[in-house]
């Protein structure tokens, strides 16, 4: 299993945030959406004809996501999607075609019906544990974890995962992400070889900061993070476009253009004073409208170019942190 970073809490057998006591201090909307297993994946190798899967499912209630939420087990081998199959509420058991190749198996999970497998059997063949990869801590809002992509395997972390072979675990909270400070000591907790962080959206309207505000919280959000990972790189991607946000003023006076140009001198500010593996990636060009599903959160084809232009700089950082050492 790929992409949960804590054992199992009550009632929630794959969290994204830590399911004790610490994780308490967190809001109730960062722990709610926090419980769907976003990311969570198995990864294998082998070229068994097919897969049987034992599950069990606890809700038909997708929310505002509907079925792009996931409702079917996915398997991809590479980057290539080979077979799904759909998911009933409650036990179940069903059979995929693994498909041919060298490349890692990949089943990604029906995330909005709060899966959680039971057992995997291969047919007519062996699988065995992928090898380890690097690991990828990717914090941030509802982008960052898949709205609207059709389905949770083509959100853009997804993808840049399995293209560039890291260890995603997607620490996306739709809705919140507000840049907390206990999500910024979970982060600094955990062990990494890349961060990312990409929020300020949440910040506008649902819980509006003013500019001022925005920068303080997001000056101490990195000290917490970097203090718990003093030489991992660090991306920090300021917002994307969101129509109705950039020039209209939250109710503290910023628009989210006010909000990126604070994060983005936060960064500037921080890569002054020294800190060179924190690297900033602008995001108000990053997507266009045209790839806004709602105006707000990027179609399949605004995530491939996410995934398209952060890729590549996210795994150069890693390969970079493998020569240092």
């Amino acid at each position: 299993m790929r992409g949960c970073a804590w054992p199992p809490g009550p009632g929630v057998p794959y969290p994204r945030c830590d399911p004790g006591p610490g994780g308490l201090r967190l809001p109730a909307d960062t722990r709610a959406v926090a419980a769907i297993p976003v990311g969570v994946r198995f990864v294998f190798l082998g070229e068994p004809v097919a897969l049987e899967v034992d599950y069990r499912t606890e809700t038909q209630d997708l929310g505002f996501r509907g079925e792009a939420a996931g409702t079917e087990f996915v398997l991809f081998r590479g980057d290539r999607r080979v077979d799904s199959a759909r998911a009933r509420l409650g036990e179940g058991r069903l059979r995929l075609g693994v498909g041919e190749g060298r490349e890692p198996v990949t089943l990604y999970l029906p995330e909005g019906m709060r899966p959680t497998v039971l057992a995997l059997r291969p047919e007519a063949g062996e699988i065995t544990p992928a090898p380890p990869q690097k690991r990828w801590l990717c914090y941030g809002d509802s982008i960052v974890e898949g709205w609207c992509a059709s389905e949770p395997a083509l959100a853009w972390p997804c993808i840049v995962s399995r293209q560039h072979d890291l260890d995603l675990i997607n620490l996306g909270y739709a809705g919140s992400a507000r840049g907390e400070i206990p999500s910024a000591q979970e982060l600094a907790a955990l062990d990494a070889d890349l961060i990312s962080v990409a929020h300020g959206t949440n910040c506008w309207t649902r819980t509006p900061q003013s500019a001022d505000l925005f920068a303080a919280g997001f000056h101490a959000f990195l000290d917490l993070v970097r203090a718990g990972h003093p030489e991992t790189p660090i991306f920090a991607v300021s917002p994307i476009l969101r129509v109705d946000a950039e020039s209209t003023p939250n109710g503290l006076g910023a628009s989210l253009a006010d909000l990126r140009a604070a994060f983005e001198t936060v960064v500037e500010r921080r890569q002054k004073d020294g800190d060179a593996r924190l690297r900033l990636v602008p995001g108000r060009e990053l997507v266009s409208e045209a790839h806004l599903s709602d105006g707000i959160h990027p179609d399949d084809e605004g995530h491939r170019q996410l995934a398209r232009v952060l890729g590549p700089v996210l795994a150069e950082a890693i390969r970079e942190g493998v020569t240092r050492a």
